[in-house]
């Protein structure tokens, strides 16, 4: 029965995901793919504190998964993050192509050790 917690926590997720990026996407002034930057970087906080939350409370394995796995699997992206960074370097934007997954994998792992942190 988990597995359904899980897939439906994931389609909640991969919706979220699209709502945020499309609100980002709106407000975004700069020539960078904001909206899933936002979104995973979140996602690593978010995770960070599921994580942390789940080790010090025994017995959340079940809702860590269906919000780790199923909801934050839906909602983060790194397929998508990897075709931004390969149409920056098409687009002849070789410095924004390696600082976009760069800067998102150094802000994903602060934002991860920031809620682990914060949950433990």
């Amino acid at each position: 029965m988990d597995w359904v917690l899980v897939a439906v926590a994931g389609g909640l997720g991969a919706a979220s995901r699209f709502l945020v990026d499309t609100l980002v996407a709106r407000h975004n002034r700069l020539s960078t793919p904001l909206g899933t930057i936002v979104v995973n970087v979140s996602a690593c906080l978010l995770l960070g504190l599921v994580t942390g939350w789940g080790s010090s409370h025994p017995g959340g394995d079940g809702l860590a998964a269906v919000l780790g796995t199923g909801f934050l699997g839906g909602y983060s992206t790194f397929s998508t993050a990897s075709v931004e960074a390969a149409r920056l370097l098409l687009a002849g934007r070789g410095l924004a192509a390696v600082l976009h997954p760069a800067g998102m994998l150094v802000a994903g792992l602060l934002a991860a050790l920031a809620g682990i942190a914060l949950a433990s």
